[in-house]
């Protein structure tokens, strides 16, 4: 058989030296290409519920919230295991499914599912974008004064949006700093006075804070749109909210009704506080943490917000001396990881003499399944096919241009009346 694939080699010199060509640029183009990542993700296909019953303990979670979210999601095609734990104000549901499902399309039956699932107090679970190999990017937000309302609202609103629209970005997890509130701090003497109660109080707010429509007005040859301009936008606007003027104080024929202001006092806040980011010496930070997509491109995805951070510190969009500063970034962890990796190829190389008993180590590699399957498989492949293509060279190229250096030094060491300098210069 290697008699036969050499004679082909020696006859077709041209297409054999052309398909290895071929070969090392098809192999340069997909190393380029390669997805490098710096460890597997160890963990099956799996989706994560989050719901969040604001204020309730956790056994009135686990009954209006985890077990009908169990009774609606069991059953789904694939499904190998449901968790959940239930806490104050949280209720979280992990679904495991087995190796070999299609880990988007779990995601589709579970999103299909919830979509028939009703629960009570208007709760709507979503699916957590986390997954375990997700976190690759960390930064701190950083400004002259240290003003943690003013970085957390920057996070919140400029750093978040932009760095969700890079390529392969799941989501971006903001923590720390100080939520901005606007308090309305009731005085129940005053709200009693004016008898009124607080659902009338947070449903007149709410109504004043948006714009209607009221469609057009025509003057003479024109038209002109009507709008109600409502949003609010000041802390007076919402002082200046009126409430009711049923019960109103009478001047003599003028009616005062009741306003916000009446009965309570609008202040700037922030929002209660469960916990602190503090970073080396500083007590308090704002970071943001980027979650990669799964199945995500690590290096290219890391390109991508690099970039839009360095594009976010330099084009004004965020207040003057404000940025994101970046203290984690998995690319220095995915070089470490090709440098050992390419160290052992070389001396791997060096025990060639060893291919058959690697070879035959590695075959019981291909039958694993589940974690030793994820993290031993991608090695056992590539052991294979770089075997099998070695071998492939070694006896259909190798030839050719052994072959041709033997014909050069035939005619170049020749002496005209040896026999063995013609059978040397003869072709084939």
């Amino acid at each position: 058989m290697i008699k036969v694939l050499m004679d082909l080699a020696l006859g077709e010199r041209v297409v054999i030296v052309c398909a290895a060509l071929l070969l090392a640029v098809a192999g340069l183009y997909s190393f380029r290409e390669l997805d490098i990542e710096a460890y597997p993700d160890p963990v099956q296909p799996r989706v994560e519920i989050i719901t969040q019953p604001s204020g309730l303990s956790a056994e009135e979670v686990e009954k209006i919230a985890t077990i009908p979210l169990e009774v609606g999601l069991a059953g789904i095609r694939n499904l190998e295991a449901m968790r959940t734990i239930s806490l104050f104000g949280l209720s979280d549901i992990k679904l495991y499914f087995n190796w070999d499902s299609d880990y988007y399309w779990d995601r589709v039956e579970t999103i299909n599912r919830l979509g028939l699932v009703t629960l009570p107090q208007n709760l709507v679970p979503s699916i957590s974008p986390d997954n375990p190999i997700g976190e690759i990017y960390r930064y701190t937000v950083q400004s002259p004064d240290h003003n943690l309302l003013e970085e957390k609202e920057l996070e919140d609103w400029v750093l978040e949006k932009q760095l969700k629209t890079v390529q392969g970005v799941e989501d971006v997890s903001g923590f720390g700093g100080l939520t901005k509130q606007y308090h309305v701090d009731v005085d129940g003497a005053k709200l009693n006075h004016y008898q009124l109660s607080l659902s009338t109080l947070t449903q007149a707010i709410a109504n004043a804070n948006i714009n209607v429509g009221g469609n057009y007005v025509e003057v003479g040859q024109q038209a002109f749109d009507v709008r109600g301009i409502g949003f609010i936008t000041t802390m007076d606007d919402i002082r200046n909210i009126v409430l009711s003027s049923g019960n109103a104080m009478l001047n003599s024929s003028i009616a005062i009704p009741a306003r916000v202001r009446d009965i309570a006092d609008v202040s700037l806040g922030y929002a209660p506080r469960l916990g602190i980011v503090g970073m080396n010496d500083r007590d308090e930070v704002v970071e943001g943490i980027v979650l990669m997509r799964k199945y995500g491109d690590t290096l290219k995805t890391l390109e991508g917000v690099e970039a839009k951070v360095r594009e976010l510190n330099a084009s004004g969009i965020m207040p003057h001396g404000y940025k994101a500063v970046p203290y984690y970034d998995r690319t220095a962890l995915v070089d470490t990881t090709l440098r050992t990796v390419f160290e052992n190829l070389g001396l791997g190389m060096l025990l060639v003499f060893l291919v058959l008993i690697f070879l035959i180590a590695f075959l019981p590699l291909f039958t694993m399944r589940g974690v030793e399957g994820v993290i031993f498989s991608p090695m056992s492949h590539t052991y294979a096919f770089a075997l099998t293509t070695a071998i492939v060279l070694a006896v259909m190229l190798t030839p050719v241009p052994t072959a041709r250096l033997a014909r050069m030094n035939c005619n170049v060491y020749a002496v005209p009346r040896s026999r063995s300098a013609g059978r040397c210069s003869t072709r084939r």
